[in-house]
């Protein structure tokens, strides 16, 4: 069959804005690709063009009746579908019937069949025709959101279904020579298009059309589950439009959940702060108060309190804007009604008569309560409304022991979850609300909860949600919210609540926990335990900080189990479990709870504490060496402290003050300070110059400002190794290396050298500011100056006479190994000629006789001339033997007589006989008692 072409007029722009392709293409009159398909009538062939022409004509009289006409032929020709390729005509044509319908109402049928043809499939007669006509596709889609503006309900309705349409889709009967395009293509074509913003907008047309606006509402819950979407309706403002309008009447209560949905997806699909600003008006607020009030009082349903729930979250989030008008609006004051009336008994007529079930629904309620709570607070001005709603008083009805026989209104585990819930939302109210935290005695009430806690009362926890962790079976969670509750209201350093806590035996009882839960440690609940350890430690050192009667009750038990956590094995510092923060508290708690306290420095060091410290810092952990370098400065000013250190020894023997200079060394290197590779000074002018004090420039500074060389006394530990080593004595340090004291050296005078850079910088500063000292000053500062570089000068020539030293000591300690290498060779060199000989001797007679001969020579030589008279001359050399070896101690002896021995079975034992010794053999005498016999045979 053949085809019509024609090519279509380029327009340089569709109706709402959008640029249409301009590029002329070859347009195909609809018809069946083969005859047989013609048959079948799939497609029957229509000119579009023709039809937009006819359209477009206003001058004859018949002409409505044939546009009419044409445009139902079109409509009965698309009933399997839309081919991609004359998508943008079909659009055209639907736009032109829109434009009429104002005038010619005759006009709203047909458009309305047009658009029940965009809820069939798209079909593509190849495979590229998805990419190929993706732009005109995406733009006839979004004039669907640009015909909302015509003002007929029907066609409004009509386009939302066909927008809702696109999300589920079903596959049609297949059309012979077509495919269907994929079923999301015309989701995503919409996002292209910027559908989402257009929809949006058509919001405001319908203030007053309730159906229609549930409509649009149903389409933007459909958009809303795409980012790209939910970013195109926060631009056009969707969160506030929508929100206001919660409140409108809607007897089926779809505006409702429609509504808190999409909102929903906004908040999670795009700029979540952009959304919580567009909410954070007064308007918006009203309409949640009043649409939660009425779902909190009315509401009694499951899907109501699903909804009531929904509401909450979205408020709890925007509560967190700090510009958010919860207060103007009375939504705190309401919200904070609905958290306590169930614990404190209100007159208000909006709970009068309420009651929470334990349903999962009022449940869930209750914990978003308690959650708004700890976020509405962090706005001061809301102190005041939770000192009205007694806050405090309600949630401190959980911080208790559970009663046996008391009917509760909810279950086991709902009611220990909200009490672990109730005193983690104390932690951030309390401390807010101090006068009402002592009104209700807060301290008795955590010290006999933490006693419960801590006793071994039979408790099955249940452990479940997020602040029962680590809780199940035991009592832990309860003991751990309870103490952050402590620990916060310690930290406040208000002398009322940390005098009633000691006076109540807070100190001791502390102490007694933590030693139960040394014994209570196990790996299953090791994290927790960790925990509750640190935050007692932590509270101790709130308490005894800066007293020292507080100090003294902590004493030698409190000391005790500070030596058992600084006994912990190295490895677990970094498990992850909480080691490393346990250990930072039991830093802080021998700075605050032994320091100063001289008994319980005394006993800290009787029990080897400053090992334990020397051996933590010997880890060369960073995060811990700044905290106990300060503690060593303050433990240094105990004279008895320096013997300990002094005493301490590491890994090879390392000594305290060889550990502190390695661990200067490190620090220089790590801030870059210019060291030769001997370690020396470079710049005598800066010698304890940084990388960061080379690359900031000296400006000047107002007088209560530090400059940048006070800020570095802070700001690393070279200060603190200075304290210390001067306290050690720098000229007694035992165990130092020529590396060591050539750094020594510096830290030395490290005092020195810090002055000198500060006096160098005021100099500066003046010169900046363009000031002129005084002649008097100006010779003064210049004194300085050259006095501080003459003292790097003279430590620079120290360490070189000590580098120069330990060469000589080196070169020399060389010279010994060499002669000792020397003489070994020597040796090896006499025994390998030795052997030489012997081997000559043995395998040669002439050189053994002639051995023999120098041999026996030598021996008359060696021996004494002169002879005493009556002298027995006894020959050392056996006659007739030809070697030339020494011969042994041989004696000849000729055959005994038995009497002499005693024949074979004789008494051979000497070793208790006294023998005489006579000249000759030895003989045989009547045996002779010993000492021992004799002493037995004298009767007692």
């Amino acid at each position: 069959m053949s085809t019509v072409e024609a090519t279509a007029p380029a327009e340089a722009q569709e109706p709402g804005g959008r640029n249409k392709s301009s590029t002329s293409r070859q347009i195909a009159v609809i018809g069946a690709v083969t005859e047989d398909e013609e048959k079948q009538g799939v497609f029957k062939p229509m000119d579009l063009n023709r039809i937009i022409k006819l359209l477009e004509e206003n001058d004859k009289d018949d002409l409505e009746e044939k546009q009419l006409n044409s445009v139902k032929k079109l409509v009965q020709c698309y009933q399997n579908g839309l081919p991609l390729r004359d998508l943008a005509q079909i659009f055209k044509i639907l736009n032109l019937c829109a434009g009429k319908i104002e005038n010619q109402p005759q006009f709203i049928e047909p458009a309305y069949d047009i658009l029940k043809l965009c809820s069939l499939p798209f079909l593509k007669k190849k495979v590229s025709d998805e990419i190929t006509y993706a732009e005109d596709t995406a733009n006839s889609i979004a004039l669907l959101g640009d015909l909302m503006k015509i003002p007929s309900s029907e066609l409004r309705i009509q386009i939302c279904k066909c927008i809702v349409d696109f999300y589920h889709a079903e596959p049609k009967k297949h059309i012979p020579g077509y495919q269907q395009a994929s079923s999301s293509y015309k989701i995503k074509m919409a996002e292209v298009g910027g559908l989402a913003k257009t929809m949006v907008q058509s919001m405001t047309l319908l203030e007053n059309q309730l159906v229609e606006k549930l409509w649009v509402l149903k389409v933007l819950q459909h958009l809303s589950t795409s980012e790209v979407n939910c970013t195109l309706m926060m631009k056009a403002q969707a969160a506030s439009g929508i929100c206001i309008h919660l409140n409108d009447p809607d007897p089926s209560g779809q505006l409702l959940f429609r509504s808190s949905e999409i909102l929903w997806n906004l908040l999670e699909k795009s700029s979540k702060e952009e959304i919580i600003q567009q909410l954070s008006n007064l308007e918006c607020l009203l309409a949640l108060k009043e649409v939660f009030k009425n779902l909190f009082t009315r509401g009694f349903s499951h899907y109501d309190r699903q909804l009531r729930n929904d509401i909450l979250v979205i408020t709890t989030i925007i509560a967190q804007n700090p510009g958010a008008p919860m207060i103007e609006c009375g939504f705190t004051r309401d919200l904070i009604l609905f958290a306590t009336f169930n614990e404190v008994k209100s007159q208000n007529p909006l709970v009068k008569g309420l009651k929470l079930s334990n349903s999962c629904e009022d449940f869930e309620l209750k914990k978003l309560l308690f959650n708004i709570i700890v976020i509405l607070c962090k706005d001061l001005p809301t102190v005041q409304l939770l000192i009205d709603g007694k806050v405090v008083w309600a949630l401190f009805t959980y911080v208790k022991r559970p009663e046996k026989h008391k009917i509760i209104e909810w279950s086991a585990a709902q009611h220990e979850e909200l009490q672990l819930h109730a005193i983690a939302t104390l932690s951030s109210v309390a401390p807010l609300l101090i006068e009402e935290y002592m009104s209700c005695q807060g301290n008795a009430r955590v010290l006999a909860f933490l006693e419960w806690c801590d006793s071994e009362d039979p408790f099955i926890s249940h452990g479940n949600s997020f602040h029962g962790t680590g809780g199940r079976g035991n009592k832990f969670a309860q003991m751990r919210y309870s103490l952050r509750l402590l620990r916060a209201m310690v930290y406040l350093e208000d002398e009322t609540i940390n005098t009633d806590l000691c006076d109540k035996g807070t100190i001791q009882q502390l102490i007694g926990i933590f030693k139960n839960s040394i014994s209570k440690t196990n790996e299953k609940e090791e994290a927790i335990i960790l925990e509750i350890q640190s935050d007692l430690l932590l509270i101790l050192s709130g308490l005894c900080e800066h007293h020292i009667q507080r100090k003294e009750i902590f004493g030698t038990e409190g000391v005790d189990i500070i030596l058992h956590v600084m006994k912990t094995d190295p490895k677990k510092i970094q498990s992850g479990l909480g080691y490393n923060v346990l250990l930072f508290s039991t830093l802080d708690s021998i700075w605050c709870c032994i320091l100063g306290c001289y008994s319980s420095e005394d006993y800290f060091l009787e029990k080897e504490g400053i090992f334990l410290l020397l051996d933590v810092l010997a880890l060369n952990q960073k995060k811990f060496c700044n905290l106990i370098l300060g503690i060593m400065v303050e433990f240094c000013d105990n004279p008895k402290t320096a013997a300990h250190v002094n005493a301490w020894r590491g890994k090879k023997d390392q000594t305290a003050a060889s550990l502190l200079i390695k661990l200067w060394r490190k620090e220089e290197k790590e801030l870059g300070v210019k060291r030769d590779k001997n370690g020396k000074i470079i710049d005598t002018k800066k010698p304890l110059f940084t990388s960061f004090q080379e690359e900031q420039k000296i400006m000047p500074l107002p007088a209560n400002c530090p400059s940048i060389a006070v800020m570095d006394i802070a700001e690393n530990i070279r200060a603190k190794i200075y304290a210390v080593l001067g306290k050690l004595d720098f000229e007694n340090l035992p165990g130092l290396s020529a590396e060591d004291f050539v750094t020594l050296c510096i830290i030395h005078r490290y005092l020195d050298f810090k002055i000198g850079e500060i006096w160098n910088e005021i100099y500066e500063e003046i010169k900046l500011e363009k000031l002129r000292p005084v002649t008097a000053d100006k010779k003064v500062l210049e004194g300085i100056t050259t006095a501080s570089e003459s003292i790097g000068k003279m430590v620079v020539s120290l360490q070189n006479e000590m580098i120069e030293s330990q060469a000589r000591q080196d070169a020399q300690s060389e010279q010994k190994v060499y002669a000792k290498i020397q003489a070994t060779h020597k040796q090896r060199e006499l025994a390998n000629k030795s052997w030489e000989n012997f081997l000559a001797r043995t395998s040669n007679a002439k050189t053994l006789k002639k051995a023999k001969r120098l041999q026996e020579k030598a021996i008359e030589s060696s021996k004494f001339k002169g002879q005493p008279q009556n002298a027995i001359f006894h020959r050392t050399v056996i006659k007739g033997l030809n070697t030339t070896v020494p011969s042994g101690g041989v004696v000849t002896v000729e055959s005994t007589p038995a009497r002499l021995l005693g024949g074979p079975l004789a008494d051979t034992d000497i070793a208790l006989k006294k023998l005489p010794i006579r000249g000759g053999a030895l003989q045989r005498i009547k045996a002779v008692k010993t000492v021992n016999e004799q002493k037995k045979s004298i009767p007692s």
